[in-house]
């Protein structure tokens, strides 16, 4: 959350009231309109317009809504006055602190301890913090504060106020106050009297009595859970069970963020409906499962009935204190994509295309889980399936069901590997083979056998940078005279998160062109430098960032490659000879995204590799 100007009033203090004139009771467009002209925000002629548009007539609308509605511009700046705007000139003139509520930082499970849902719904506040002594409310009402002292003596607790936007405060109040129904009702459903309070929801956890998968709180409390995730474009949902509770945490743009927690035996109960729905093995708890969902999310752009197919890939793992689910999704629109799309540079795009395109050679693309390999090979083996192509993959597991390929799963319990997969796949006639990774010898050795016998294989391996896929081969045990005859290409690559376009400010305090060329050492940067830094908005949920770009290491192996990898080859040497014929390191291309104001330097430096040279 991101909270400006100085501490809030308490009640009481005379000193702080922000005008002679204040009323008492909701706000008024008129008297906002009033106070706008004092403060020199508006001009005459707006206010007369303002004036004329609203008639005597009043509106359900908040005064703050209404006023955005009307088109406002800043009479110094020129800036539109929206609700965002307006809230925090409001919050200023009234000597608040201006709060935007990021959802993922609210203690929700607390929030029904200080109000009910009807009582903030009407007094138009939210909880956001609650501490041991103070609790931090959040209102769009600031001279509407006549509940305070009860609130104060039911929770016994000092109320600290400050001022949020009324779509925020409407939407949040919905949002939170449902899920806290949700996990309470699942409480219920297990025979157990509704908690009054989140603490007595712990004490519950510690019983010995279980939930039903299929009861309604619980069917409710996954159901928020996956429309939130959808919502906060969460890439992975982690229910992970702890000591005393369940921490329920989302990933997005490649960071965790605690969501919830719950008590054990309601995230008990999620886990089972999870699995339940995922077709896995609810009573086995004591080793890994793997499954898949595949359900239905709104559209991205809000319309009402249109829905898209979501698949989630599922795992568990016992632990500790229970069973631990990873739910990772997989949006359609995020994991194939077209081939500009991924955000090659136009020479790396370039060579990408030649190599694919290829008759016959191994091509492989490296880097840590979560890097996006898995985007890149399903996007180009769209590209490539075509009608004339037999496009098979061997996979662990089948990350998305693609109709342009043929897919197999790997089973290790009828001894289905890569290797028993790849060896199978070289009967069914294929012209493309993609092997979902080479773990072994015997996988990297029927790969090479596919390779030299005319087929153009896909893998993955997991390695720093390019040239030490070339390494991690030979460690296998793989002759490096049949790398050199079979690997045409190394793709090494990571994700970064890319700045917000509605709040990115321009940062030329922190990142100097200095700076930058100190952390890309040999190299220097030449041509345009716009360097910027993230703010947070609502777009992006104040973090700064939204959505995330590639940055890739392209290794084409040609004659000059293929003349260091010998028996007594020099990693040093191939880096050498890599950088002679173009190759550009994963943070020199981050680097560039940095000076093009695409993201920051901190991100590029947290997501790559220094490179050694």
């Amino acid at each position: 959350m991101n909270t400006r100007t100085s501490t809030a009033p308490r009640r009481g203090d005379k000193a702080d009231k922000p005008a002679a004139d204040a009323p008492r009771g909701p706000l008024h467009w008129r008297q906002l309109v009033t106070w706008l002209l004092a403060d020199g925000v508006i001009t005459l002629d707006e206010g007369k317009r303002v004036a004329q548009r609203f008639g005597a007539g009043d509106s359900a609308q908040h005064p703050l809504v209404r006023l955005a509605s009307a088109g406002l511009v800043h009479a110094k700046t020129a800036a539109a006055l929206d609700v965002e705007a307006l809230t925090e000139w409001l919050a200023a003139h009234c000597k608040l602190p201006y709060l935007r509520i990021d959802p993922l930082k609210v203690d929700v499970a607390r929030v029904a301890d200080v109000m009910s849902a009807t009582y903030a719904e009407r007094r138009r506040a939210l909880p956001v913090q609650v501490g041991a002594t103070e609790a931090l409310v959040a209102t769009c009402e600031p001279f509407d504060a006549d509940w305070v002292p009860e609130i104060e003596a039911h929770t016994r607790k000092t109320i600290k106020l400050v001022l949020a936007s009324p779509p925020e405060i409407q939407r949040y109040t919905t949002e939170f106050y449902s899920l806290s129904k949700s996990v309470r009702a699942a409480q219920k459903s297990g025979e157990i009297a509704g908690p009054a309070s989140f603490e007595q929801l712990v004490e519950m956890g510690k019983s010995n009595k279980q939930l039903d998968a299929n009861d309604q709180g619980v069917v409710q409390v996954v159901d928020w859970l996956w429309q939130y995730a959808f919502d906060q474009r969460a890439s992975d949902i982690h229910l992970e069970p702890r000591r005393e509770m369940g921490a329920i945490r989302f990933r997005i743009d490649g960071v965790l963020h605690t969501v919830y927690q719950v008590p054990l035996s309601v995230m008990s109960a999620m886990t089972s409906r999870v699995k339940l729905l995922g077709r896995m093995d609810v009573v086995e708890k004591r080793r890994p499962l793997d499954g898949r969902i595949k359900t239905r999310r709104p559209a991205a752009d809000g319309s009402g009935g249109a829905t898209r197919d979501v698949e989630m890939r599922l795992s568990t793992l016992p632990t500790a204190f229970g069973e631990k689910m990873v739910m990772r999704i997989f949006d359609p629109d995020n994991a194939v994509k077209p081939l500009s799309g991924l955000g090659f540079a136009p020479h790396e795009a370039k060579t990408w295309e030649q190599l694919v395109t290829r008759s016959h050679g191994i091509v492989l693309v490296t880097g840590p889980t979560g890097s996006g390999k898995t985007t890149t090979l399903y996007s180009t083996l769209k590209r490539l399936a075509t009608d004339e192509v037999n496009v098979c993959t061997v996979e662990d597991p089948i990350e998305m069901i693609e109709p342009a390929f043929n897919q197999t799963q790997v089973q290790a319990s009828i001894d289905l590997g890569f290797a028993e997969g790849l060896r199978a796949l070289m009967r069914q006639d294929p012209d493309i083979i993609m092997v979902g990774e080479i773990r072994d010898l015997e996988t990297a050795e029927m790969a090479i056998q596919a390779a030299l016998t005319g087929h153009l294989v896909f893998s993955t391996l997991h390695t720093n940078d390019a040239a030490a896929a070339v390494t991690r081969l030979t460690d296998l045990g793989v002759p490096p005279y049949l790398i050199g005859a079979t690997v045409i290409g190394v793709l090494a690559q990571r994700l970064v998160r890319t700045l917000c376009p509605a709040c990115k400010q321009p940062d030329d305090a922190s990142t100097t062109r200095e700076v930058l060329d100190e952390a890309i050492k040999p190299w220097k940067l030449g041509g345009e430098y716009r360097p910027y830094k993230p703010v947070g908005c609502l777009e992006c949920r104040h973090t700064g960032y939204r959505g995330r770009a590639g940055l890739y290491e392209l290794l084409e192996v040609g004659d000059a490659l293929q003349t260091c990898i010998h028996p007594q080859y020099d990693a040093a040497a191939l880096r050498r000879q890599a950088l002679k014929q173009g190759l550009q390191p994963l943070r020199l291309a981050g680097a560039m995204k940095v000076a093009q104001g695409v993201t920051t330097l901190d991100e590029v430096l947290r997501s790559t590799p220094r490179w050694e040279h």
